[in-house]
């Protein structure tokens, strides 16, 4: 029998993960989310055909795996009160919130800590996952059946490394949508008619996506192959590089990365203020 998942949130990244678990094969009956409104848990009841409803602890009530969707600054008033039932699993897919205050709201160590990306609303996502090395097999199966519902999955060895992978994969889509918006710019300027070079910035982009995932190169190897020497793809790639594009996106992720600390860190400094005591 399929595992019971409770949702707490039913936002576009906990539709995305229940559609991406019917999609799979998990029957929507053994599905269920908890919502702020009336409204928003009939849209969700009548778009899956799962139980929806708009109290937290009834939702969790006797499952499995507990997926933690809502907003990293709701989350304290969203898990007051709540303990899971024995053995199951808590996901958390909000950025910042660390695994101790989860633990210490949830009165449970059996917590893994996601990181998707918007992808995953095509199901073609890659996510970051975390848990303490003491987590039984059994909660990480789980977490890669939930994420893995909806893309790839990427364990990492130390939770610090999440806001890594926050400034990489999390962040990541903006900078290859910011990247095809400035080639479509770029080639407007050099006189094609602005919608002929979206088009072919937008092509190109994902034409090279396909080739890199399917080509069986890596992405350098990729590069190369497509890079004649004394042609123009040579003479872009070395201005590029004189203009320093390498250190210019290892100093943009550094800032992302050092970001996501810093939330972590406001965070989990509000979850230890005396205005947001650990549940009963």
């Amino acid at each position: 029998m399929h595992e019971l998942i409770a949702f707490v949130g039913g936002g576009s990244m906990a539709a995305s993960l229940i559609g991406g678990l019917i999609a799979a094969g998990h029957p929507p009956a053994r599905l269920r989310v908890a919502v702020r409104t009336p409204a928003s848990a009939a849209r969700l009841r009548e778009r899956f055909g799962v139980e929806s409803l708009t109290d937290n602890a009834q939702a969790l009530a006797g499952a499995d795996v507990a997926v933690l969707a809502v907003k990293p600054q709701q989350m304290a008033e969203a898990l007051q009160g709540l303990r899971l039932a024995p053995g199951a699993t808590a996901i958390s897919v909000a950025a910042g919130v660390r695994v101790a205050t989860l633990a210490q709201w949830l009165g449970t160590d059996a917590v893994v800590r996601a990181m998707p990306n918007t992808p995953a609303l095509f199901r073609c996502g890659v996510s970051g996952l975390y848990a303490d090395p003491q987590l039984p097999e059994a909660s990480r199966r789980r977490a890669e059946q939930v994420l893995g519902s909806v893309g790839e999955t990427c364990w990492v060895p130390r939770e610090e490394q999440i806001d890594a992978v926050t400034a990489l994969s999390g962040c990541g889509p903006a900078y290859y949508f910011l990247l095809t918006e400035l080639l479509r710019e770029a080639g407007a300027a050099l006189g094609l008619d602005p919608a002929v070079a979206a088009r072919l910035a937008l092509g190109t982009f994902v034409g090279a996506a396909q080739m890199a995932r399917d080509a069986g190169a890596d992405v350098a190897v990729l590069r190369a192959q497509v890079t004649s020497k004394g042609g123009s793809t040579e003479a872009a790639l070395a201005h590029l590089e004189a203009a320093g594009l390498g250190r210019i996106f290892r100093e943009a992720l550094g800032a992302a990365d050092r970001r996501a600390r810093l939330r972590g860190e406001e965070l989990a400094q509000l979850a230890a203020s005396p205005t947001n005591p650990p549940a009963p």
